[in-house]
């Protein structure tokens, strides 16, 4: 019986994947610029990665960087991987601005922000084609 979440999963709203790993944008009303990256096989740490594999996730990670940073304008794009909660390897990366709810700290601190807070806003269906046209940038050039 699986028991890891993101093994059952998966983790939000698929907009990109491939045989190694997906992209998931997270559900979070403060946070509608918020990906997650995720290792489909269980695989707990980067170190338990091949290095070509290792490559190929930062590749992943980095093609959501840019196509959140072309998307949004953010003034910060955040990259995590914890896994405390979840020991899965996956990576969050999360579009940032200074009205956000919890800026400047994590998007797991108490918020500093009552009432409204500044939202981004994601072209959710050109998201998916900008991670591919990042991709393509990366290994291109």
């Amino acid at each position: 019986m699986v028991t890891c979440e993101l093994c059952r999963n998966e983790a939000g709203e698929a907009i990109w994947r491939d045989a190694l790993a997906r992209v998931v944008l997270v559900a979070d009303p403060d946070y509608p610029a918020y990906c997650r990256v995720v290792w489909n096989a269980h695989v707990r740490e980067m170190s338990d990665l091949a290095v070509p594999e290792r490559r190929h996730l930062m590749s992943v990670v980095f093609a959501v960087e840019t196509a959140l940073r072309r998307l949004t304008g953010a003034e910060k794009i955040n990259l995590a991987s914890l896994g405390n909660r979840t020991p899965h390897l996956h990576w969050h990366v999360v579009a940032r601005t200074a009205g956000d709810r919890h800026f400047p700290d994590s998007i797991w601190s108490a918020p500093r922000v009552r009432g409204e807070a500044v939202r981004l806003t994601l072209a959710r269906e050109r998201l998916g084609q900008a991670v591919i046209q990042a991709l393509a940038q990366a290994q291109d050039g």
